[in-house]
């Protein structure tokens, strides 16, 4: 006690001496070291031979942002060498599984609803970004129901009619946008993608008169509400943080947009005459016979954008920064439409994207090095035997998969750090084994389930999973590639792109975010054709 006495005595007496604002910092400080101590003791003295190894590292709680060293990639490369495709760490105070490898995305994302859940881990998230009673917030077979209500927006005569709106909307972002007047500037191109995918998705998707309410303020709010989506908020999601505070304003400014739209359609008589998403929804039943809430209504129709938005910005963006860093192929793929649609660069339509395999590859590849999440998260309901292994995950643990890392793997893909679109040509040296090999792409393509809301391929176990799979697989894929091979064959039309230096480099990754994108600003410089 004396030597207690004699230590503790000076410090306490130290710590009343404080301002509030330093005492709290003090024990926030103190707070995070004992954490930091007592998980280091914990992966050091508890070793249970059932599961899979676990990996030392000293940040426990913050996010995945530090917890992966600010490069997830890279933390799940250096332990993959060391441990194998499967191993455990800490994130965010709680025991999480990883399982990279085609293998491990099999098992993870397509598990049974028995044995993972996601509502457990993303609602967190999702629901003060959404609202409540839509998506994780509400049960599985509602989840379900909710995505069927969805595919209405995603058909093939859908899609038709889908390319003109975006073109339109991109050439006239284009023409009006302060920051591409003249014949040649300098741009942060990562803000200007994110309001070009909104303005495209909200018209393509929402329809005409709520496309008319939006402007680059209301796009801003949208992506407030993707700031929602920080990794910290698996934590605080709850607290009075200046980006939860944004992200909040934001929830229930756009959803009151979306009511006040219903409350004037009936006002007006229209329930049965307007045909876009918002209409569906209004005139949509669940299997129970209880009509949509309008609450509903509006948290779908603000998933439904955030679904056609948040990657897509990301991508888009990701796109433009390579395109930059690569001037030949960009210029390859302006040569692409003269030699396929003519010289002439007649207005895009649908079928025109078909004929256009360098623009897709672009897309394919720039997903493959960019997945827009690097982790998928799943709550372990029941013990999970791991496949020719002597290991169990408990139900105290969290599964992890990254799709990411199989696409980045030189087993399946050459040269994997090199962005090369012309590999997805089968001939291509670089080209993938499963684009190499057919037997398998028809095998995948054949094998299809439907979770409740129409058939989507089943197969989770490829090297290449850009868009998840499973029940809970992106819905919004085919959407994605549609906007995002528009967009890219627009700007073709009307830029010619490079690096400000001149150079080839990339910028980093911003990880800040569950949605990686480039690092800002991203500035690439731009001059635009004759």
């Amino acid at each position: 006690m004396g030597f207690l006495q004699d230590v503790a005595g000076p410090l306490l007496e130290g710590f009343s001496t404080l301002g509030l604002a330093s005492q709290i910092g003090v024990a926030t400080a103190t707070f995070v070291v004992v954490v930091v101590v007592l998980n280091v003791l914990k992966q050091l003295l508890f070793k249970n031979p059932n599961e899979p190894p676990m990996v030392f590292h000293w940040f426990p709680i913050i996010g995945s942002t530090i917890t992966y060293g600010m490069d997830p990639p890279k933390f799940f490369d250096e332990n993959r060498k060391k441990h194998g495709d499967c191993f455990t760490f800490i994130l965010l105070g709680k025991k999480t599984t990883v399982y990279v490898g085609p293998e491990g995305n099999n098992f993870i994302l397509n598990g049974k609803i028995r044995d993972v859940n996601a509502e457990e881990i993303y609602t967190v998230l999702t629901t003060p970004v959404f609202g409540k009673d839509v998506v994780y917030d509400c049960p599985n077979a509602k989840l379900m129901e909710q995505k069927k209500f969805m595919k209405i927006a995603l058909t093939t005569e859908a899609f038709r009619s889908y390319v003109p709106i975006i073109s339109d909307e991109v050439t006239s972002y284009l023409k009006r946008t302060p920051d591409f007047k003249g014949q040649s500037g300098v741009v942060n191109i990562c803000p200007k993608m994110a309001q070009i995918t909104i303005f495209t998705a909200s018209h393509a998707l929402q329809g005409k008169e709520i496309r008319d309410q939006f402007d680059e303020k209301l796009a801003d709010l949208y992506h407030d509400l993707d700031m929602g989506f920080s990794p910290i908020n698996f934590m605080l999601h709850w607290a009075p943080l200046p980006w939860n505070n944004r992200r909040d304003h934001a929830q229930r400014t756009v959803a009151k947009i979306y009511m006040d739209t219903m409350q004037r359609r009936r006002a007006r008589g229209e329930d049965s005459q307007a045909k876009d998403m918002m209409q569906h929804l209004m005139n949509s039943t669940y299997k129970n016979g209880a009509k949509v809430p309008d609450h509903e209504i509006a948290h779908m129709m603000i998933a439904l954008l955030m679904a056609g938005q948040h990657s897509s910005s990301s991508t888009s963006s990701w796109i433009m920064v390579r395109l930059a860093s690569r001037p030949d192929v960009m210029e390859a793929l302006y040569q692409e439409q003269i030699d396929n649609l003519g010289k002439d660069l007649p207005p895009l339509k649908y079928e025109d994207l078909a004929k256009l395999p360098l623009n897709q590859a672009i897309v394919k590849e720039t997903l493959r090095l960019h997945a827009p999440i690097h982790s998928i998260m799943r709550a372990v309901k029941s013990p999970m035997p791991v496949p020719s292994t002597k290991y169990v995950i408990p139900t105290d643990h969290v599964l992890l998969a990254a799709p990411g890392v199989s696409a980045t793997d030189s087993q399946y893909f050459p040269q994997p750090d090199k962005w090369e679109p012309a590999r997805w040509q089968k001939d291509h040296p670089l080209a993938p084994s499963i684009v190499r090999n057919e037997e398998i792409n028809e095998e995948e393509e054949e094998e299809k389930i439907d979770y409740g809301y129409g058939l989507v391929s089943k197969g989770s176990a490829s090297p290449y999973l850009p868009f998840g799979a499973g029940r809970h697989r992106c819905i919004g894929e085919h959407f994605a590639n549609v906007q995002l091979q528009t967009i890219t064959a627009e700007i073709v039309r009307a830029f010619k792109f490079r690096n400000v230096d001149g150079s080839d480099k990339v910028i980093g990754t911003d990880y800040a975010s569950l949605f990686s994108r480039p690092l800002e600003p991203a500035n690439i410089y731009w001059e635009r054709r004759n």
